[in-house]
């Protein structure tokens, strides 16, 4: 394990320090709200269309794959929404709390962490579980939000999941990269020199916006951010590996991978949507700080045993 933990510890040295220029107010919340937007719209989609662009549809497409991270996935999703309910929690509440409890930080830590120590095999399985993560469970708090709150489903919500997927510039990047490599243009050298300059500020400012949003985030109903944390760092990778191994058979590495992805601490855009809505923020906030705390030894952890 300690050769892996020093190959991690420079991302987590790198939230870090985002982390103290946020609590120091180095790096106001002002500050962090902007780098998020450059690395979320600029500097990630740039990675994300530059590999995406160099994989064919076929090598990336695995169904047992994906069908394998959707059922561990719902699975612990089922567990944490029991829980809920028992626990006397709303429709929207719990929807939040459930989506804690599966929702990694795939995009802006498990991406630029996993191609680096993995290498660029590592982007097919990722790209298929942010996918999964955006379409699929994106859209399904979504729904539940406005169905506990309006007591009923309606056309409007599908057009508001419709728009938001289309405005989601991870998964624009993801489709025009793969229509790109589909199509089999080349890309010329002075747009793969901007793409890889551009795609090359992801990785340490993504880290860097972690730390920093974490700064702002206080360690309130810390029993709640303990569930969820072991819900996320424990439960999802254990029922995502037994999903993967033993009722998918998926090839080796790919397991590997979408294992070390459910192995993500809480992602921060749950926190952005729990506060859009106005449904348990503060939770929110506390079980991605607990959880990302946590994960520099239990993501550590995971990656030395699939490694």
């Amino acid at each position: 394990m300690l050769p892996i933990l020093l190959k991690t510890l420079p991302f987590f040295a790198l939230i870090g320090l985002g982390y103290w220029a946020g609590r120091t107010r180095f790096f106001t919340e002002e500050a962090t709200a902007y780098l998020t937007k450059f690395v979320f719209y600029f500097a990630l989609s740039a990675m994300i269309f530059r590999f995406a662009a160099n994989l064919e549809l076929a090598q990336v497409w695995d169904g047992r794959l994906v069908a394998a991270y959707l059922w561990g996935t719902a699975f612990v999703y089922g567990i944490a929404t029991m829980v809920g309910f028992l626990r006397g929690l709303d429709v929207q509440t719990n929807a939040v709390e459930a989506q804690c409890a599966v929702i990694g930080n795939a995009g802006f830590l498990g991406l630029p962490m996993l191609a680096l120590l993995f290498g660029p095999e590592a982007i097919g399985p990722v790209m298929l579980v942010l996918a999964t993560d955006l379409i699929v469970f994106s859209s399904l708090i979504v729904i539940l939000i406005t169905v506990g709150r309006d007591g009923r489903m309606s056309p409007a919500i599908i057009k508001t999941i419709g728009i938001g997927l289309l405005k989601n510039p991870m998964i624009v990047a993801m489709a025009l990269g793969l229509m790109w490599s589909g199509f089999r243009i080349p890309i010329p050298d002075p747009m793969n020199d901007f793409l890889t300059i551009l795609g090359g500020a992801a990785t340490p400012g993504a880290l860097f916006a972690i730390g920093a949003s974490l700064a702002s985030k206080s360690a309130e109903r810390i029993q709640i951010a303990g569930w969820l944390s072991f819900c996320k760092l424990v439960l999802h990778p254990a029922f995502v590996a037994f999903s993967a191994i033993f009722l998918f058979n998926v090839e080796p590495f790919g397991a590997a991978m979408i294992i070390a992805c459910a192995a993500m601490p809480v992602a921060g855009n749950i926190y952005m949507l729990a506060q859009h809505y106005g449904v348990a923020p503060q939770r929110v906030s506390a079980a991605i700080l607990v959880s990302t705390t946590l994960s520099v030894a239990t993501l550590t952890a995971v990656i030395a045993w699939v490694s």
